[in-house]
Parts: C-alpha cells; sequence; structure tokens
C-alpha cells in the first residue's frame, strides 16, 4: 500500500486525521504527533519524520512551514525574518531532496487568520502571510515541488468555519481543508478518484500557535 507522510504546525493538525480516516484501505497516512512548528524545527527534525513510515519509504510528503515563523509577539519582529524564512525553506527543500528522493513532495501554503481578535501580545497579520506564503511558493516550485494553495481556500471560508482566531477546528473547516489535500493526494499517489470524505475533528486546544 501506498504511504503518504504528513508534517506542518497545528493548521495540519485541522486535516490529518481526517485525511487518514479518508484514506483507510488506500494508502497509508503519517504524521508526527508533535506539533511541526517554525520552519528552523522543520528542518532539524523531517529528516527524522521519515522514520515514522515502516521501511522509510514514502511515497507522498505533504508539508508546510510558516504560521509560527510569521508570529509577532509583545509586538516585536516576526519571530523568523522573512529573508531567513527564505533561507529555511530553502534547505528544507535541500534536506528533503537528499532525505526524500523517492517521494512526489507537495507544500502547502499557511493559511488566513483573523488579526482583530488575536491578543496584541500574539499577533498575525494576513498581509505578512501573503508575503512568507509568496516566498515559500517561489523557493519550493524551484525544486520542482507541488503547491497546494491552503491560504486561498482559507480566504473563501465564513468565520464560522474558525474554531479560533487562528485555526480552523469545526466541521466546516476540517471538512474543507480535507477535500483539498485529498484532491492533491489523489492526483499524486494516482488514485482513480478522490476518496469520501470521512470526518474526524481535532479537539484538542492548540499548541504555541
Amino acid at each position: 500500500m501506498k504511504t503518504v507522510l504528513l508534517s506542518g504546525d497545528s493548521i495540519r493538525r485541522g486535516y490529518d486525521a481526517a485525511v487518514k480516516k479518508s484514506l483507510e484501505g488506500i494508502a497509508e497516512v503519517y504524521y508526527p504527533a508533535d506539533n511541526s512548528r517554525f520552519a528552523a524545527y522543520t528542518l532539524r527534525y523531517i529528516h527524522e519524520f521519515k522514520d515514522l513510515v515502516p521501511e522509510k519509504h514514502v511515497d507522498v510528503l505533504h508539508w508546510n512551514a510558516g504560521l509560527w515563523d510569521c508570529l509577532r509577539l509583545f509586538g516585536e519582529d516576526p519571530h523568523t525574518p522573512l529573508d531567513m524564512y527564505a533561507y529555511y525553506i530553502d534547505r528544507i527543500c535541500k534536506r528533503i531532496e537528499k532525505t526524500f528522493p523517492e517521494s512526489k513532495v507537495i507544500f502547502a501554503t499557511s493559511t488566513s487568520v483573523e488579526s482583530e481578535k488575536m491578543h496584541p501580545d500574539f499577533k498575525r497579520y494576513n498581509e505578512e502571510i501573503e508575503a512568507y506564503n509568496a516566498r515559500a511558493v517561489e523557493i519550493v516550485k524551484g525544486y520542482g515541488h507541488e503547491i497546494n494553495d491552503l491560504y486561498t481556500v482559507s480566504k473563501t471560508l465564513p468565520t464560522e468555519a474558525h474554531s479560533d482566531a487562528v485555526h480552523y477546528y469545526t466541521p466546516m473547516g476540517t471538512e474543507v481543508f480535507t477535500k483539498q489535500v485529498l484532491c492533491h493526494l489523489t492526483k499524486a499517489l494516482e488514485l482513480p478518484e478522490v476518496p469520501a470524505y470521512k470526518e474526524e475533528i481535532y479537539v484538542m486546544k492548540p499548541v504555541g500557535i
């Protein structure tokens, strides 16, 4: 059976379990129990995530990083400056090329937020998310990897799709993002059709994002 590895921050948790459930009997889906956090964390650990997969064979790697990087704490600059973020994304791509040479790779853009609902000491802004996404997409495309534009999808959703200002742990949000990911995985796995959506909503409180 083909294998899928999902890596990413807590946005990934909004679809990982539902993707796994929807692909039961079709493909094996793996993801780390931990939140994959910012780009520097992903660079450090993404090669170890391969150990989650039996025989370390990954047909499709779907990953994201960025929302932690553009986080502004206490009115300060983003956690990871944009140029440094681009540097890490490039290094992650190089690490992926080395660690997952047999895999099809899909990069997912960071989703939009409701800045006005955030605490002033813990802020993100969509204009900055867009800038980080644009730099990442430019770099990732240079490696021939596919783009899953979750940001554009997120901008179409009403406020009730949010479980808080950042996340989409709701029936609507989970379904929309899971179906979007399934569409890309269907193509990458060369499946005859998109698998039926099976709901599995993440209910725990997000950690650090």
